[in-house]
């Protein structure tokens, strides 16, 4: 085991966080889970990434305190959200030990970890291996996340420092890509290597057609891609309900470029439906109401100022040569080449191993995929998949309160978030597990604050903004 200089970085935080108390710790955590190609501990090839770390330090101080340990037991009561993610989790848990090992040799497998597949590039029979451990571990944390935020979203201060530490990633996010970028134009790289120490590959360093594939603190493009989804579909509803419109405007533009430039094909088919999205909240939030005329022909001059765009692309041969061009090498492109083909391979063989194992799924982390749904039947079958929408389905429904609202507006930017993140991993993911950002958004998409509000959100705050 080796503690690594951004491991200790990360203990510094952490017990920094115990000093300044459980909020503090806990914002700290959510703005660490964009350094998704940082290890602050490696043991042996597994790697301990810094959000993870934290997350120790976080328990510590949150279940030491007895109202906040009382609203993380609680967000695992019947029927709530956490009851179900609670079941996905020891499904999957149980699956990982058992499945694979009574259907051992009875069906092929792509495995999710870097076996013999790495290897050969071919199948191998269903057996135990090293990521139902390492999945395992991951969705334990994923839980023990959730009802931690749940608990501390459950107070006004605790649900503004989260809103606040979600505003703080989503501008961190900018900010790695932009350097990204830099770096990679100056031959800079090395200043980023402190967080790019993860011991599996990384693609931080390819190109497209000329132009660097944006990876920010991530991985790969993907990656990257995937979570800026999610950042566009939280600061973009923030800005269309007013809330600190000059920052959330900005962060949202920012976004929906970077990802639009990425090269990531999963960002570029999964701008639209995310866009679409936010207009669908815009139409639902705003309509057409004779007191905001402005507002009301804004929202219906959308649509036609992205045709007006659209047209004005296409009767420009050299711009639209160069769109055209683009989407045919990320998208249309994309299934004819090797990691299209590599992928359309995985999802085969996941819907094969659903079948095989009579819909129960060969075990949490044993295969992998390229795309959530299929990630979910193969690995936890039925009953694990309806375990997650019913997580899902209830975090959504859960805690809608009083419209326009900072609380109700801050809820439905983190279901958008959640749906935008689902999105990215519905054309990418490749397992189960997605992360604990993900997991603080569904908590936020379900916390209710107003319960144990002495006073109403102060509207007029520097974090809640003005209403809109």
């Amino acid at each position: 085991m080796s503690i690594e200089p951004i491991g200790l970085l990360t203990i510094i935080a952490g017990l920094l966080g115990l000093l300044l108390g459980y909020r503090a710790a806990f914002a700290t955590l959510v703005v660490a889970t964009l350094f998704g190609a940082a290890a602050a501990v490696l043991i042996g090839p597994a790697n301990i990434q810094p959000a993870h770390l934290l997350l120790a330090f976080v328990a510590a101080t949150v279940f030491t305190r007895n109202h906040e340990r009382a609203g993380a037991i609680d967000s695992i009561r019947f029927p709530k959200p956490g009851f179900w993610l609670m079941c996905l989790v020891l499904y999957g848990v149980v699956s990982a030990i058992l499945i694979p090992r009574f259907l051992a040799g009875d069906a092929q497998i792509i495995p999710l970890g870097a076996s013999e597949y790495a290897a050969t590039g071919s199948t191998v029979p269903l057996g135990p291996v090293s990521s139902n451990f390492t999945q395992s571990v991951y969705m334990i944390a994923d839980l023990i996340c959730f009802t931690i935020a749940v608990a501390v979203a459950s107070t006004q201060a605790g649900f503004a420092a989260i809103t606040g530490a979600l505003l703080a990633y989503a501008a961190g996010n900018v900010l790695f890509a932009l350097v990204d970028v830099v770096t990679y134009s100056s031959g800079t790289q090395w200043l980023l290597e402190f967080m790019r120490n993860a011991q599996y590959t990384l693609h931080n360093e390819e190109e497209v057609s000329g132009l660097k594939r944006i990876v920010g603190s991530f991985p790969e493009a993907s990656a990257f891609a995937r979570t800026t989804l999610g950042a566009l579909g939280f600061t973009g509803t923030l800005w269309l309900c007013g809330r600190r419109p000059a920052l959330t405007g900005v962060l949202a533009i920012a976004s929906l470029v970077l990802v639009v430039l990425s090269t990531s094909s999963t960002g570029l088919a999964g701008t639209g439906p995310v866009l679409l999205i936010l207009y669908a909240t815009a139409l639902l939030r705003s309509g057409f109401h004779p007191n905001r005329p402005y507002r009301s022909a804004a929202v219906l001059c959308a649509p036609l100022a992205v045709i007006a765009v659209v047209l004005a692309v296409l009767l420009n041969d050299a711009a639209s040569e160069t769109v055209r061009n683009y989407i045919d090498l990320l998208i249309f492109n994309k299934a004819g080449s090797d990691s299209g083909v590599a992928r359309d391979a995985w999802n085969v063989y996941a819907l094969q191993n659903f079948f095989d194992s009579y819909g129960l799924g060969v075990g949490l982390g044993t295969v992998r995929t390229s795309s959530l749904p299929f990630a979910l039947v193969s690995n936890v079958g039925i009953p694990g998949s309806l375990f997650y929408l019913l997580f899902i389905g209830t975090a959504f429904l859960h805690g809608r309160g009083t419209p326009r609202t900072f609380p109700s507006d801050v809820r439905l930017a983190a279901r958008n978030a959640c749906l935008g993140l689902i999105i990215g991993d519905a054309l990418a993911a490749p397992t189960v597990e997605q992360g604990l950002l993900f997991y603080v958004l569904a908590a936020m998409a379900c916390a209710e604050p107003e319960r144990t509000a002495e006073e109403p959100f102060a509207e007029s705050s520097p974090l809640t903004g003005a209403r809109a």
